[in-house]
């Protein structure tokens, strides 16, 4: 059997550059490297988040490979796991990020807020503030439909 060593998020964005420094404002990020075209056009970038990997890339629309829009909204939502998710939506709002969802405590056991990127990407901000076992977490998912 062929083992999986690691995932990666890759993101596709309007102006890498600039979502570079928006994650080490937001989040903390770590430039690792960067490939850069001749023209400027960044090809493939890394960014240390916390113990992650985001890879990156400008948009290359000739190969269809488009970032998200107002037209063309993300299908995935990326989810950092902190210590404190209210300090770290503090300072992706501060960077720039539109909020989704405030910070708010969940039934499965995590306080957890959403933010979108300037580039269309969507944060899920959250921190634990409670174990909860799947048997309880499932009751009280159940129990959220029974309003």
């Amino acid at each position: 059997m062929n083992t999986i060593h690691e995932v990666y998020p890759y993101l596709r964005v309007r102006s890498a550059a600039q979502a570079i420094e928006f994650y080490a404002q937001a989040f903390g990020g770590v430039e690792q490297f960067r490939l850069t075209e001749p023209g400027g056009r960044i090809g493939h970038a890394e960014v240390k988040i916390g113990p992650a990997i985001v890879m990156l890339s400008d948009e290359y629309p000739e190969h269809g490979m488009l970032g998200p829009s107002a037209e063309n909204r993300t299908s995935v939502l990326l989810h950092i796991h902190c210590d404190d998710v209210d300090p770290l939506f503090e300072q992706a709002v501060k960077a720039g990020a539109t909020v989704v969802r405030p910070p708010t405590d969940q039934f499965y056991g995590e306080r957890s807020a959403t933010v979108r990127d300037p580039f269309g990407h969507e944060w899920m901000l959250g921190s634990q503030i409670e174990a909860v076992a799947p048997e309880e977490m499932q009751r009280r998912y159940t129990a959220l439909f029974d309003k």
